[in-house]
């Protein structure tokens, strides 16, 4: 057994943190789960890899490779723990962080909250400086006056400094004039600069992304660092990677040079696990569906390829409203946040009426059931008491739940609102799932998506248990469950490459392009790839090209394919038509033969996919006895007696009709009466929803 090797995925979330170990030889799948550590979640990860190594499912020798995704970078911003920050910005501009962008995410909001910029004003100091959008140097800055200004700001207490020059993105030789000061002079200062962290057009966004980025590398940094070695106490010497928010890997140093790219980094794990799945069982089409203790998330995936975005807002004042957080410019996949996770809290607001969320039990103190100080309702309560969950069985036995506290509060809480406990249980599970449906179609009819034509992919420890639900709310064709739901993030991890996004804007009508230069720029885009990757131990990089493109006077860009190559007036037509595709991809037709013009130009470079052997799930091929428990069913109205299936007993070819409950230890699959569900060749419940 010592000479086998394994690699382990660990997906750190708000409530649970998952691990995967996979037999890099054989596929042969082992899943653990437990309570995130949210004071220090490396103790979390440790824990649960001590776990695995005790039952005897590993050595520490074995390990090969550690794949990490990681919460940490949304956590900081969201509950302000980030370092004290300062900002150098050009002459002028320093109030950028608070004018923003001048729109407001709802126009009939007169009392309209946008979130405190992450460095306050006398934290925000100015240079004389200035290029030109063209090029032009108008004013150097002086090295005495950078001095005088990083002095200043160490005075407050600033540990680290981000560095936002007006045109950066265009020449960066000013930014990287103070960053090489810095480094020389002020060597226990950290330094983001923007044409680093973010080399694009739009000054706010450049500059908010530049501060996030500044405001969580000390964190960030010193959480890899103890990471790699508190692995390393435990003998686990094997080289650790990080997920970035596009869904690629990259090395500690990689992360914590950049660690605002981290900002998705779980959620993006789970959808390329259902881009994998969704390959093996000729499912091109599906809604990733991630339903995990703090939030719902889904992500659309077309023809095999998952929906990517240049801008991941973060830290929402309101969580259902786009515009109300910080817009960063950070290469996504775009998940889309839905609605709420198992942990979210429900209440009456003032006008009497029952809601759910945006505020989370999380792990401490959690949901009421847990019985770890939490009094306030969840979801998970509400589930509980509908009879989804079962309360000796949470984590495969090794945390009871208690029905009795979860009505009691849940009871307490319907009082308010003249509702009984059962009534009001039900009133949270169908808000929630009414809520998840709204934002699917919302954000389907945004991007000129048909979603009746996805498969609902269902994941997460919750999402299997609202997954039928959600699919006869929105009319889907069936569900797709895989084995392990409530660690599918983890194994995610071990399915992608190792892969970074880099960009650089140029603003330019394509029939005016300077050839010369944008092949510049991709040539250098490349080389800089290549010498990540190759941190990373990749020779041989693949790269990808598109660009950020748009009608001549519109607002809003779309990801075009840009040929691979030297580029040149040949070039032209064919990215056109590329252009032109996209379009009608969204907006159905074209508005005429209108001249195009390009914003940002953007290149990935990645590695060779990870050899995933086909996962081998080890059944259980005793005859276990079904079980029946009451449960309820918004279609009947009531509650009914249903069978209560063991995951691990089921064979493949099984037919299972509803309604039924198939349970495993990290999460529970419910079919309604209106679903037939199949064990496919991978072991995947695929449920069908009848008319």
């Amino acid at each position: 057994m010592s000479a086998r090797s394994y690699r382990i995925g660990v997906d750190v979330g708000g409530t649970f943190t998952d691990f995967v170990l996979i037999d890099i030889d054989s596929g042969e799948l082992t899943r653990e789960k437990c309570l995130t550590t949210p004071d220090d979640p490396v103790v979390g990860i440790i824990h649960g890899i001590e776990r695995l190594v005790s039952s005897g499912a590993v050595t520490p020798a074995q390990i090969g490779g550690v794949a990490h995704a990681t919460t940490l970078v949304t956590n900081t911003l969201i509950e302000r723990k980030g370092a004290p920050t300062g900002l150098l910005a050009t002459e002028g501009f320093r109030d950028s962080l608070e004018l923003g962008s001048d729109m407001r995410y709802d126009m009939y909001d007169l009392a309209i909250e946008f979130p405190e910029p992450l460095v306050p004003r006398r934290r925000r100091l100015e240079i004389k400086e200035r290029i030109t959008a063209n090029n032009d140097v108008l004013h150097a800055p002086k090295a005495a006056e950078i001095r005088r200004k990083v002095r200043t700001l160490i005075k407050e207490g600033v540990n680290s400094i981000a560095v936002c020059f007006l045109h950066s993105y265009r020449n960066p030789a000013h930014e990287r004039q103070v960053a090489k000061l810095l480094s020389v002079e002020f060597p226990q200062i950290e330094v983001s600069i923007s044409s680093q962290v973010a080399p694009e057009i739009r000054e706010y966004e450049r500059a908010v992304t530049t501060v996030a980025n500044a405001y969580v590398k000390p964190v960030v940094r010193s959480y890899l660092n103890r990471l790699e070695g508190s692995l390393g106490k435990m003998k686990v010497h094997a080289p650790v990677l990080v997920m970035l928010s596009n869904g690629g890997m990259t090395t500690p140093a990689t992360a914590g040079n950049v660690p605002v790219r981290l900002v998705e980094s779980g959620p993006a794990a789970g959808v390329l696990s259902a881009c994998h799945a969704g390959a093996r069982i000729a499912e091109p089409n599906l809604l990733a569906f991630d339903m995990g203790g703090t939030t719902a998330k889904a992500c659309f995936i077309s023809e095999g390829q998952p929906a990517f975005t240049g801008t991941f807002e973060a830290a929402r004042v309101k969580r259902q409203f786009r515009g109300s957080g910080f817009p960063l410019k950070v290469p996504s996949l775009e998940m889309i946040e839905i609605g709420a996770g198992g942990g979210s809290i429900a209440r009456v607001d003032g006008t009497g009426l029952l809601k759910v969320g945006p505020d989370s039990a999380g792990a401490k103190p959690g949901p009421v059931c847990y019985g770890l100080g939490g009094t306030n309702p969840t979801v998970t309560d509400a589930d509980l008491v509908l009879g989804y969950l079962d309360p000796a069985y949470f984590l495969g036995g090794d945390m009871k739940l208690s029905v009795d506290a979860s009505a009691a509060a849940i009871a307490a809480l319907g009082k308010r609102c003249g509702l009984g406990a059962i009534e009001t249980a039900a009133g949270i599970a169908r808000m929630v799932n009414q809520n998840m449906a709204t934002a699917v179609r919302i954000h389907a009819a945004e991007r000129g998506k048909d979603y009746r034509r996805y498969a609902l992919f269902a994941f997460g420890g919750a999402g299997p248990v609202h997954a039928y639900e959600l699919a006869r709310i929105l009319k889907l064709p069936r569900v797709i469950c895989p084995l392990g739901a409530g660690t599918n993030s983890a194994f995610g991890l071990l399915a992608a490459p190792v892969a970074v996004d880099l960009s650089r804007s140029y603003a330019i009508a394509l029939q005016d392009m300077n050839w010369t230069y944008l092949n510049r720029l991709y040539s250098e885009m490349e080389r800089e790839g290549g010498s990540m990757l190759a941190d990373a131990r990749i020779k041989s990089p693949r790269f990808l090209r598109t660009a950020d493109m748009r009608f001549v006077g519109q607002g809003f860009e779309l990801a075009v394919p840009v040929p691979a190559g030297k580029l040149g007036p040949a070039s032209l037509k064919a990215m056109k038509e590329a252009f032109h595709v996209e379009y009608r991809k969204v907006y159905d037709d074209l508005p005429g033969d209108l001249p195009v013009e390009a914003i940002t130009w953007r290149l990935r470079a990645s590695g060779p996919q990870p050899k995933v052997a086909d996962a081998v799930h080890v059944q259980n091929t005793t005859t276990v006895t079904p079980k029946h428990r009451s449960v309820y069913f918004p279609e009947l109205g009531k509650f009914t007696d249903t069978t209560v299936l063991d995951r691990y007993a089921l064979q493949r070819g099984n037919v299972i009709s509803g309604p039924a409950v198939v349970e495993e230890r990290e999460s529970t699959l419910v079919i309604g009466p209106r679903g037939t569900a199949t064990v496919d060749a991978d072991l995947n419940l695929v449920v069908q929803l009848s008319d």
